[in-house]
């Protein structure tokens, strides 16, 4: 078995069932990796990971048989990224990286500064499933609609914590927050290029749940600061 070729498979999945992948699926296994009838590889969902074999390649796409079950989906730890629009090409690097680095959900936020005001949540959901499958997780991120920072900040979890990366802020405890037990989830805040306003600030930290933490000395764009939140806070966790 190719190990390497991983697809995510959106139906329940079970022992012995034979079943038809996506055109776009069957044209990549087909096409791209150039697997044969009769090769192995994997497919996966919320249920686990399973080993599939090629029947054939038909007009509707190719048929496969499901195997046997590789793994269980593990406890991850549940850690969403709260962040407002940025470009393209930088939004789609975020979102690929984020995916690898175990984000559990994606929201979209427009702030008062927000410069790109639209979202395609399509692509975003095409990218986490190609990020999922080449990072060899079992679980799907979920994109949320795009909404506005008071709608997010009225509406998360009591026993949540935003965890919100400041510009502004001096000193933060970010080890010892973490540590507390029953968080969950942990939200990583990431305002636009020009940051929130200060009308935004206040809201964000009159917040209950709301932690500020300082990143670095210099300003970071928005993709990078969302990759250093993840990779601390993954780094603190960890440790528990």
């Amino acid at each position: 078995m190719n190990t390497k070729i991983r697809l995510y498979f959106s139906d329940k999945i079970q022992s012995d069932l034979v079943a038809h992948l996506k055109k776009e699926q069957s044209h990549y296994l087909k096409d791209v990796m150039r697997l044969n009838i009769g090769d192995n590889f994997s497919i996966f969902n919320t249920q686990g990971e399973w080993n599939a074999n090629i029947q054939s390649y038909e007009k509707e796409g190719a048929k496969i048989k499901i195997l046997k079950k590789l793994r269980d989906k593990k406890n991850e730890k549940n850690i969403w990224l709260a962040f407002t629009l940025i470009k393209q090409n930088s939004l789609n690097f975020m979102i690929q990286k984020s995916t690898e680095l175990g984000i559990q959900k994606f929201i979209p936020i427009l702030s008062e500064r927000t410069v790109v005001k639209d979202i395609n949540i399509k692509r975003i959901k095409k990218i986490i499933i190609e990020s999922a499958e080449q990072s060899n997780r079992i679980s799907i991120p979920e994109i949320m609609k795009l909404k506005n920072l008071k709608n997010f900040i009225s509406n998360f979890p009591q026993n949540g914590c935003i965890v919100f990366c400041d510009i502004n802020c001096e000193k933060s405890d970010l080890k010892n927050i973490l540590s507390k037990k029953g968080i969950e989830p942990i939200c990583i805040l990431i305002g636009p290029e020009g940051d929130f306003s200060e009308n935004e600030r206040k809201l964000i930290l009159e917040l209950e749940q709301a932690q500020s933490i300082s990143l670095a000395k210099n300003i970071l764009r928005t993709e990078t600061a969302a990759i250093a939140a993840i990779t601390l806070i993954n780094y603190y966790l960890n440790l528990s």
